[in-house]
C-alpha cells in the first residue's frame, strides 16, 4: 500500500491498536505481537498496552518467520496458540471467545472460524501436537501447510461476524471497509 497499513486509522484508532484491543478484551492468557516493517513506529502505538512485542528482522521472508518468532516466545506451559493477523481489524472479541470455548470443549487440535462457509482467522493450534511443525513452517502462507497435512484435525466453527474473513491489503479494501468508520469519502483515503 506504499505505507505501513497498521498505522492507518480505523475509526479513532490505528489498525494495530484496534486489532490488539480486540484481542486484549478476549479470554486469551497472553498476547505476543510480532512486528517487522516499521516496527519502531508501530511499537510506540502499543507502549501502553499489556502486550509483549517481538521484532522479526526476517519479516521479508514471509509470514512464517513471524509465526515462528512469536511461537518461540510463548510460555512453555501454554496448551495452544491463537494466531491472529493485525490487518484484520474487524474481528470481534465474541468470535475469539467462541473459538477458545470451542477449542476447550473439543478434541480437535485445530480450530478456525468460518463465515458463510469461508474459512478465516484467527486460528487456534494445539501447541503440543503441532509445535514441531510450527517451528518448521516456511514462506508466506502461515500455518496453511499444517492444516493441509491434518485435515481430520481441523474443526471449522461458523461465526456470525464477517470480520474473520476481511483483511486490508489494498487501498480499495481500506476505502470500502475502514473508511466508512471514519466518515471519509472517495480519494480522502490517501490523506488518512
Amino acid at each position: 500500500m506504499g505505507r505501513p497499513k497498521l498505522l492507518l486509522k480505523v475509526g479513532r484508532r490505528t489498525m494495530i491498536e484496534k486489532s490488539v484491543d480486540t484481542l486484549l478484551r478476549s479470554n486469551i492468557d497472553e498476547l505476543i505481537v510480532v512486528l517487522g516493517y516499521r516496527a519502531e513506529a508501530i511499537s510506540r502505538k502499543l507502549a501502553s498496552k499489556n502486550v509483549e512485542t517481538v521484532i522479526n528482522p526476517h519479516y521479508r521472508m514471509g509470514m512464517s518467520t513471524s509465526i515462528r518468532r512469536g511461537f518461540d516466545r510463548v510460555d512453555p506451559r501454554c496448551e495452544a496458540v491463537l494466531i491472529a493477523l493485525a490487518d484484520q481489524p474487524f474481528i470481534e472479541t465474541e468470535s475469539i471467545n467462541h473459538l477458545l470455548d470451542t477449542y476447550r470443549r473439543n478434541p480437535q487440535g485445530i480450530v478456525l472460524p468460518c463465515y458463510r462457509g469461508v474459512r478465516g482467522h484467527p486460528v487456534i493450534l494445539d501447541r503440543i501436537r503441532y509445535g514441531k511443525e510450527m517451528e518448521r513452517i516456511t514462506g508466506d502462507i502461515g500455518c496453511k501447510s499444517i492444516l493441509d497435512r491434518h485435515p481430520e484435525d481441523v474443526l471449522e466453527v461458523e461465526v456470525d461476524s464477517e470480520g474473520v474473513v476481511i483483511d486490508i491489503d489494498s487501498w480499495a479494501e481500506y476505502r470500502t471497509r475502514a473508511l466508512p468508520e471514519r466518515g471519509f469519502k472517495g480519494n480522502d483515503a490517501e490523506q488518512a
